[in-house]
């Protein structure tokens, strides 16, 4: 039986609102200078592993992910914690926007966005920003962490009200299979399982196009781009994950189709 998922907001204390994060170089990785910025919120142990000492965080020990490696190979990865503008340590300090400068996000099943971050993101894209969205309804890894212990990730995903502005919806199915299965969009193939279902609320509201066994919507919104994706496998990488894989399935070829040039009749690099 397919189930809508329920649009939710995030309570206001969610996420501490702290400024950017600088992401540490960790050895034999790429001069930064030499690859694009991507702004990365997420509540899933890619940047840092769970356990990770901060001892081991502040002098760059701390074991690095096969999901970061794999991103980290394309761009500079930027830690956020909140999109909206934070407000200065004194009266006379300006705004400190976290976005500002930013082309390119990836938002992979957050903690929830604030209403003042779900504006934030649509003044974004629309302006010309390009967004990866993962927001799985049914996360398969397993995490030994309690409920209530903010460094678990979501088990399921907290759709953002600013999803419903773009016209989509996510749905799902509680009866599906739950071995992973391979879906594929253009020419690019990933693995999924127990994935939501991606669907059009307002025919024609935006320019969308729905693939990947509809797993996967990719809209043009103003000037920018979305690729939402109702499935987060590829990016978990927990060591407990009954399904977990030393090299993502097809996380490097998702991330060239998401962030690919925008243009016109060119296949995988936009909408035509």
């Amino acid at each position: 039986m397919a189930i809508l998922i329920a649009v939710q907001c995030s309570l206001s204390g969610c996420e501490a609102r702290t400024a950017e994060a600088e992401p540490v170089e960790q050895p034999g990785s790429l001069d930064f200078a030499d690859k694009p910025r991507l702004g990365l919120m997420t509540s899933l142990p890619l940047y840092w592993p769970l356990g990770a000492g901060l001892g081991e965080i502040l002098k760059a020990e701390a074991p690095v992910s096969h999901q970061r490696e794999v991103i980290e190979a394309q761009f500079e990865l930027l830690p956020l914690d909140t999109l909206s503008p934070i407000a200065g340590l004194t009266e006379s300090d300006p705004e400190i926007d976290p976005l500002e400068g930013l082309e390119k996000l990836a938002i992979v099943q957050p903690r929830g966005l604030s209403p003042a971050d779900n504006v934030a993101l649509d003044e974004w894209v629309t302006a010309g920003g390009k967004l990866l969205l993962v927001l799985d309804p049914m996360l398969t890894a397993h995490h030994d962490l309690p409920l209530g212990d903010p460094r678990r990730p979501v088990d399921i995903a907290l759709i953002p009200p600013v999803v419903a502005r773009w016209g989509l919806e996510i749905t799902f199915d509680d009866n599906q299979p739950t071995a992973p299965r391979t879906v594929a969009m253009d020419d690019t193939q990933f693995s999924v399982a127990l994935a939501g279902k991606v669907g059009l609320r307002e025919e024609g509201a935006n320019e969308c196009e729905i693939l990947a066994d509809a797993v996967v919507a990719r809209c043009r919104i103003g000037e920018g781009q979305v690729v939402l994706i109702a499935d987060a496998l590829i990016f978990e990488g927990h060591a407990d994950h009954e399904h977990a894989q030393k090299e993502p399935n097809g996380l490097g070829d998702v991330m060239d189709f998401t962030f690919g040039q925008i243009s016109s009749g060119k296949s995988g690099d936009g909408l035509s």
